[in-house]
């Protein structure tokens, strides 16, 4: 492609609504233009890099034994009731698009895909015989996101590869999962990213585990924990540790004490001398179940610990049962503002004891009557301990389980865990902290969705058994612009060779040179024939402008046909090292179809 016949502008400002590196950058080159908040247009060279992109994911899905298709992006909102899934999408998360046809019904712009292919699933797979099977896709999605931020990497709408495998059993699925785990790391290894696979929560999308494959990145919007021996790495929401060991209580018998002014744990431990390992701290939440049910959650936790709200979602979801909903539309501290709305009269906020009285609760039509109870297993041991005494300005201290304080019979683990904590499969292990870009994500759903839509086979005993699913997605445009993110210098992007949008750029500094022109004209030409995709730039410009353009826009090697072409030879630069040497024009082709290969087999 000639640079003189694309639509190719760059900018050397700043555009105000960039935020992070890879945004500020695909901007100023020209790769995508914003057309609404969280819209983008994929540029001529945006597209270039995404279409690399989709055949490497085509390539090892298809090598991996999955089937392409392509699904409807309008789906109708009755697959999602079947579910259960059309409340927490449009309400309690809200990120899906909702609209109405002439006829009044329902659809939503899929966000995702489980319940149109379970569909699929229910009406055409009958026997065993037809098993296993894996469907995918790269689909546009439409995610209505709160604050749609960074570029491509939270928009409202986005490229994405979806596949779903379906299986006879559990065995079958794991086999399929892991598939999909040795397919994805060669995805993103052919890519030219550096990368980490770590445990996650399976959020909205559900099932019993799942797998999140970040690209290393400091403006990553998630935290990664992991140990140096590489035996463990996960999503902070998911990860787990050894808390640090509490010291022992300075106090030996049980009182009230005044406490003036100590509404917090630091406060309340400078003034009672105590470490904060001496404390069971009670926080206050309200959850909001799917059925309009509201809860009181009171988390008794030691004072060192912050609590994991993810974990405490997932909890509070295994126990909607007791309150007749199936899922948490909404979870919040409960502070002074929201407790206007059901407390019969003012708590003692960071003075509240393990026993907070149910009194405090008014009686209201969508709102349960006690408080739930549970407590962390970092402050089931503590003995001797101090708390809150649920009165403004009080504590007590030297109280233990038992005795002072009946002991919540829900246990659980909603602790946050954090950088410098044990590592629970190996104590001398400490966790280390890294900032990551999810691109992309692994479920094993099990039976959620097969049962929830009624989507069986016949085994071959004549049982009809439902369907093993497992559920596999890669960000496409966010692994273009992560690939960015993750590569580039104070002028500009500096692409993996494998998804740049050209291999090399030809630049001509001065136009007006007859001999500079032709040698260009023949490299250009030469470099297409052997399969080296090559951009010329032949614009009428200075030669900085182009260079700057040149290191702007990434491409990996730059030839130059400057003054070294009275010796026979042009200046090649290599974009990711800026080594610079000349090459004798007839050796050219084979040299940078050597290096292409090199940089592949990193």
């Amino acid at each position: 492609m000639r640079l003189s016949q694309m639509l190719f502008v760059t900018l050397r400002e700043v555009p105000a609504e960039a935020e992070i590196p890879s945004h500020k950058l695909l901007l100023r080159a020209g790769y995508i233009r914003r057309i609404a908040s969280g819209v983008y247009a994929y540029l001529p060279l945006m597209w270039r890099v995404l279409q690399k992109v989709s055949q490497i994911v085509r390539q090892e899905m298809n090598a991996a034994g999955a089937q392409e298709c392509l699904l409807p992006q309008l789906q109708p909102a009755e697959l999602w009731q079947e579910s259960g899934r059309w409340d927490t999408y449009t309400k309690a998360e809200g990120i899906m698009f909702a609209l109405k046809d002439r006829q009044e019904r329902e659809m939503g712009l899929g966000p995702t895909h489980e319940e149109v292919i379970t569909t699929i699933a229910r009406d055409m797979v009958r026997s065993y015989r037809q098993l296993p099977i894996n469907l995918y896709q790269i689909q546009t999605k439409f995610r209505d996101e709160i604050r749609p931020r960074f570029g491509l990497m939270r928009g409202r709408e986005f490229i994405m590869k979806d596949a779903y495998s379906f299986d006879m059993d559990e065995a079958g699925m794991k086999q399929n999962y892991e598939k999909m785990n040795r397919a994805y790391h060669n995805i993103f290894r052919r890519s030219g990213l550096a990368f980490r696979a770590v445990e996650a929560d399976s959020g909205a999308i559900g099932g019993s585990g799942s797998q999140e494959f970040m690209v290393l990145a400091d403006a990553g919007e998630d935290e990664v924990l992991y140990t140096e021996d590489g035996q463990y790495s996960a999503n902070v929401e998911k990860a787990i540790s050894l808390a640090p060991d509490a010291t022992p209580s300075p106090f030996t018998t049980y009182e009230k004490r005044e406490t003036p002014g100590t509404d917090t744990i630091d406060k309340m431990c400078q003034f009672l001398q105590c470490s904060p390992t001496h404390v069971v701290k009670n926080v206050l939440y309200q959850a909001v179940y799917d059925n309009g049910m509201a809860v009181l959650v009171l988390i008794c936790i030691r004072g060192d610990q912050e609590v994991n709200e993810v974990k405490l979602q997932n909890e509070l979801v295994k126990l909607a049962g007791q309150y007749q909903g199936k899922t948490v539309l909404s979870l919040k501290v409960a502070d002074a503002e929201s407790q206007k709305q059901w407390a019969a009269k003012p708590l003692p906020l960071g003075y509240i004891a393990p026993d907070l009285s149910d009194k405090y609760i008014q009686a209201g039509k969508n709102l349960a009557a006690k408080f739930l109870r549970l407590v962390d297993k970092t402050a089931v041991d503590l003995q001797n301990f101090a708390t809150g005494a649920d009165e403004a300005g009080y504590h007590v201290v030297g109280a233990n389980w038992g005795q002072a304080f009946k002991l919540p019979s829900l246990v659980v683990d909603v602790r946050k865990a954090r950088p410098g904590d044990r590592a629970i499969h190996n104590p001398t292990q400490t966790l280390q902290s890294a900032r990551g870009i999810e691109v992309g994500h692994i479920f094993q759903l099990g039976t959620k969705y097969s049962r929830a839509l009624n989507a069986t086979y016949t085994s071959e005993q004549g049982e009809e058994l439902p369907l093993v699913m497992g559920c596999y997605g890669i960000g496409v445009s966010r692994l273009a612009q992560s690939a960015v993110e993750q590569s580039y210098d104070k002028d500009g992007i500096i692409w993996p060779v494998a998804i740049a949008p050209y291999q090399v750029i030809v630049v001509i500094p001065n136009i007006t040179d007859a001999a500079q022109v032709k040698a260009a004209e023949q490299i250009y030409t030469d470099l297409n024939q052997a399969g080296i995709e090559t951009l010329l730039d032949d614009r009428d410009e200075r030669p900085g402008v182009k260079f700057k353009d040149a290191d702007l826009i990434g491409i990996p090697f730059r030839v130059v046909t400057g003054r070294s072409l009275q010796a026979g030879k042009v200046e090649v630069v290599r974009r990711a090292t800026r080594e610079a040497q000349e090459i004798p024009l007839t050796e050219l082709t084979a040299i940078l179809q050597q290096w292409i290969i090199d940089a592949a087999t990193l």
